[in-house]
Protein backbone atom coordinates (compact mmCIF):
# COMPACT_ATOMS: atom_id res chain seq x y z
CA UNK A 1 0.00 0.00 0.00
CA UNK A 2 1.41 3.59 -1.26
CA UNK A 3 2.18 5.46 1.78
CA UNK A 4 0.56 9.31 2.08
CA UNK A 5 3.73 11.44 0.82
CA UNK A 6 1.84 14.76 0.64
CA UNK A 7 0.34 15.55 4.90
CA UNK A 8 -0.12 19.50 3.94
CA UNK A 9 -1.92 19.06 1.04
CA UNK A 10 0.36 21.55 -1.27
CA UNK A 11 0.24 21.91 -5.27
CA UNK A 12 1.32 19.63 -7.51
CA UNK A 13 -0.34 16.44 -8.98
CA UNK A 14 -0.06 13.22 -6.93
CA UNK A 15 -0.85 9.95 -7.72
CA UNK A 16 -1.98 6.96 -5.14
CA UNK A 17 -1.92 3.51 -6.58
CA UNK A 18 -2.15 0.56 -3.73
CA UNK A 19 1.35 -1.40 -2.83
CA UNK A 20 -0.89 -4.81 -3.41
CA UNK A 21 -2.29 -3.96 -6.65
CA UNK A 22 1.63 -3.50 -8.17
CA UNK A 23 2.88 -6.51 -6.70
CA UNK A 24 -0.82 -8.44 -8.86
CA UNK A 25 0.58 -6.95 -11.42
CA UNK A 26 4.01 -7.95 -11.32
CA UNK A 27 2.68 -11.20 -10.64
CA UNK A 28 0.14 -11.77 -13.52
CA UNK A 29 3.03 -10.44 -15.95
CA UNK A 30 5.60 -12.86 -14.74
CA UNK A 31 2.74 -15.51 -15.53
CA UNK A 32 1.97 -14.13 -18.91
CA UNK A 33 6.02 -14.33 -19.45
CA UNK A 34 6.07 -17.92 -18.72
CA UNK A 35 3.04 -18.99 -20.74
CA UNK A 36 4.40 -16.63 -23.59
CA UNK A 37 7.54 -18.69 -23.57
CA UNK A 38 6.13 -22.00 -22.87
CA UNK A 39 3.77 -21.62 -26.20
CA UNK A 40 6.97 -20.33 -27.87
CA UNK A 41 8.92 -23.06 -27.24
CA UNK A 42 6.03 -25.75 -28.39
CA UNK A 43 6.43 -25.07 -31.45
CA UNK A 44 2.84 -24.70 -33.85
CA UNK A 45 0.88 -26.55 -31.34
CA UNK A 46 1.71 -24.10 -28.40
CA UNK A 47 1.14 -20.77 -30.72
CA UNK A 48 -2.61 -21.00 -29.52
CA UNK A 49 -1.45 -20.42 -25.79
CA UNK A 50 -0.44 -16.91 -27.05
CA UNK A 51 -3.78 -14.99 -26.51
CA UNK A 52 -4.18 -16.91 -22.98
CA UNK A 53 -0.66 -15.32 -22.31
CA UNK A 54 -1.48 -11.93 -23.34
CA UNK A 55 -5.03 -12.28 -21.61
CA UNK A 56 -3.17 -12.85 -18.86
CA UNK A 57 -0.95 -9.74 -18.99
CA UNK A 58 -3.73 -7.72 -20.26
CA UNK A 59 -5.89 -8.20 -17.07
CA UNK A 60 -2.62 -7.64 -15.06
CA UNK A 61 -2.46 -4.10 -16.63
CA UNK A 62 -6.21 -3.27 -16.27
CA UNK A 63 -6.99 -4.18 -13.46
CA UNK A 64 -4.22 -4.31 -11.40
CA UNK A 65 -1.58 -1.45 -12.15
CA UNK A 66 -4.12 1.06 -14.57
CA UNK A 67 -6.30 1.64 -11.67
CA UNK A 68 -5.33 4.98 -9.64
CA UNK A 69 -6.44 8.32 -7.90
CA UNK A 70 -5.23 11.05 -9.20
CA UNK A 71 -5.05 14.98 -7.28
CA UNK A 72 -4.23 18.02 -9.03
CA UNK A 73 -4.96 21.93 -8.61
CA UNK A 74 -8.18 20.59 -10.29
CA UNK A 75 -9.93 18.12 -8.93
CA UNK A 76 -9.48 14.36 -8.44
CA UNK A 77 -9.71 12.09 -10.61
CA UNK A 78 -10.75 8.28 -10.74
CA UNK A 79 -8.96 6.47 -12.78
CA UNK A 80 -10.99 2.68 -12.86
CA UNK A 81 -10.54 0.04 -15.34
CA UNK A 82 -14.06 0.74 -16.77
CA UNK A 83 -14.40 4.43 -16.77
CA UNK A 84 -12.68 7.71 -15.52
CA UNK A 85 -14.33 10.11 -12.81
CA UNK A 86 -13.13 13.69 -12.33
CA UNK A 87 -14.66 15.24 -9.60
CA UNK A 88 -13.42 19.10 -9.43
CA UNK A 89 -12.71 20.52 -5.97
CA UNK A 90 -16.18 22.72 -5.81
CA UNK A 91 -18.13 19.39 -6.14
CA UNK A 92 -16.89 17.87 -3.77
CA UNK A 93 -19.28 17.76 -0.96
CA UNK A 94 -17.74 14.34 1.49
CA UNK A 95 -15.55 11.86 1.19
CA UNK A 96 -16.58 8.42 2.30
CA UNK A 97 -14.36 5.27 2.99
CA UNK A 98 -17.03 2.69 4.15
CA UNK A 99 -16.29 -0.17 1.61
CA UNK A 100 -13.70 2.32 -0.64
CA UNK A 101 -12.49 5.99 -1.22
CA UNK A 102 -16.23 7.28 -2.39
CA UNK A 103 -16.09 11.07 -3.68
CA UNK A 104 -19.89 12.50 -3.09
CA UNK A 105 -21.11 15.34 -4.83
CA UNK A 106 -24.69 16.91 -5.35
CA UNK A 107 -24.60 14.65 -8.79
CA UNK A 108 -23.55 11.58 -7.66
CA UNK A 109 -21.24 9.42 -5.61
CA UNK A 110 -18.24 8.09 -7.71
CA UNK A 111 -16.06 4.89 -5.97
CA UNK A 112 -12.40 4.21 -6.69
CA UNK A 113 -11.48 0.86 -7.79
CA UNK A 114 -7.92 1.45 -6.45
CA UNK A 115 -8.52 2.58 -2.84
CA UNK A 116 -10.83 -0.64 -1.40
CA UNK A 117 -11.52 -0.55 2.88
CA UNK A 118 -9.44 -2.77 4.96
CA UNK A 119 -10.72 -6.36 6.10
CA UNK A 120 -10.28 -7.28 9.28
CA UNK A 121 -6.52 -8.56 8.90
CA UNK A 122 -5.82 -4.88 7.96
CA UNK A 123 -7.91 -3.02 10.38
CA UNK A 124 -6.30 -5.42 12.93
CA UNK A 125 -2.74 -4.38 11.86
CA UNK A 126 -3.40 -0.57 12.18
CA UNK A 127 -0.94 0.80 15.06
CA UNK A 128 -1.71 4.22 17.48
CA UNK A 129 0.16 6.41 14.17
CA UNK A 130 -2.34 5.44 11.80
CA UNK A 131 -5.19 7.59 13.38
CA UNK A 132 -2.35 10.69 14.51
CA UNK A 133 -2.78 14.02 12.50
CA UNK A 134 -5.36 13.06 10.29
CA UNK A 135 -7.84 15.63 8.80
CA UNK A 136 -10.94 16.86 10.91
CA UNK A 137 -12.75 15.80 8.15
CA UNK A 138 -11.59 11.89 9.06
CA UNK A 139 -13.67 11.81 12.15
CA UNK A 140 -17.18 11.07 12.76
CA UNK A 141 -19.65 12.19 15.98
CA UNK A 142 -17.33 12.03 19.03
CA UNK A 143 -14.06 11.21 17.71
CA UNK A 144 -15.24 7.72 16.00
CA UNK A 145 -13.94 6.60 12.60
CA UNK A 146 -14.34 4.17 10.32
CA UNK A 147 -11.52 0.99 9.95
CA UNK A 148 -11.25 2.87 5.95
CA UNK A 149 -9.74 5.73 7.31
CA UNK A 150 -6.65 4.61 9.19
CA UNK A 151 -4.14 5.74 7.03
CA UNK A 152 -2.46 1.55 6.61
CA UNK A 153 -5.37 0.84 4.59
CA UNK A 154 -5.47 2.04 0.87
CA UNK A 155 -8.92 3.71 1.20
CA UNK A 156 -7.43 5.62 3.86
CA UNK A 157 -4.25 6.82 2.60
CA UNK A 158 -6.02 7.60 -0.42
CA UNK A 159 -8.33 9.91 1.70
CA UNK A 160 -5.88 11.43 3.89
CA UNK A 161 -4.41 12.53 0.82
CA UNK A 162 -7.75 13.94 -0.76
CA UNK A 163 -8.64 15.31 2.43
CA UNK A 164 -5.22 17.30 3.01
CA UNK A 165 -5.49 18.78 -0.64
CA UNK A 166 -9.07 19.61 -0.20
CA UNK A 167 -8.62 20.91 3.52
CA UNK A 168 -5.94 23.34 2.55
CA UNK A 169 -8.05 24.72 -0.58
CA UNK A 170 -10.54 25.30 1.71
CA UNK A 171 -8.34 26.99 4.46
CA UNK A 172 -6.36 29.22 1.97
CA UNK A 173 -9.78 30.50 0.47
CA UNK A 174 -9.10 29.02 -3.42
CA UNK A 175 -12.38 27.20 -3.05
CA UNK A 176 -15.45 28.71 -4.37
CA UNK A 177 -17.92 26.76 -2.35
CA UNK A 178 -20.94 28.78 -4.45
CA UNK A 179 -19.85 26.65 -7.38
CA UNK A 180 -20.47 23.30 -5.31
CA UNK A 181 -24.04 22.79 -6.89
CA UNK A 182 -22.48 23.60 -10.68
CA UNK A 183 -19.07 22.13 -10.66
CA UNK A 184 -19.77 19.28 -13.41
CA UNK A 185 -18.21 15.91 -12.65
CA UNK A 186 -16.48 14.67 -15.89
CA UNK A 187 -17.30 10.54 -17.04
CA UNK A 188 -15.08 9.59 -19.56
CA UNK A 189 -15.53 5.52 -20.57
CA UNK A 190 -12.35 3.48 -21.07
CA UNK A 191 -13.61 2.05 -24.60
CA UNK A 192 -10.48 0.98 -25.96
CA UNK A 193 -9.31 -1.35 -22.91
CA UNK A 194 -13.24 -2.78 -22.28
CA UNK A 195 -12.83 -3.83 -26.42
CA UNK A 196 -9.63 -4.97 -25.91
CA UNK A 197 -10.90 -7.19 -22.72
CA UNK A 198 -13.65 -8.46 -25.38
CA UNK A 199 -11.45 -9.46 -27.84
CA UNK A 200 -8.89 -11.10 -25.83
CA UNK A 201 -11.93 -13.06 -24.05
CA UNK A 202 -13.05 -14.17 -27.94
CA UNK A 203 -10.28 -15.74 -28.95
CA UNK A 204 -8.84 -17.51 -25.52
CA UNK A 205 -13.33 -19.05 -25.94
CA UNK A 206 -12.41 -19.88 -29.53
CA UNK A 207 -9.63 -21.50 -28.36
CA UNK A 208 -10.98 -23.23 -25.52
CA UNK A 209 -13.93 -24.21 -27.50
CA UNK A 210 -11.56 -25.94 -30.58
CA UNK A 211 -9.61 -28.02 -27.91
CA UNK A 212 -12.79 -29.16 -26.69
Amino acid sequence: MTTPQNPNGASGTEEFRPRTSKTLAYIMWALAVIALVSSLASGAAGLLGIPLALAVAFVGYWLFWFPKVMLDDGGVTLVNPVRIVSVPWPALVTVDTKFALKLVTPSGSYTAWAAPAPGVVGTYRAKPNDVRNLPGTSFGPEGSMRPGDLKNSDSGAAAYLVRSRWAVLVESGRLDVDQTETAAVAIRHNWLHVSAAVVLVLAVAAILSGLG
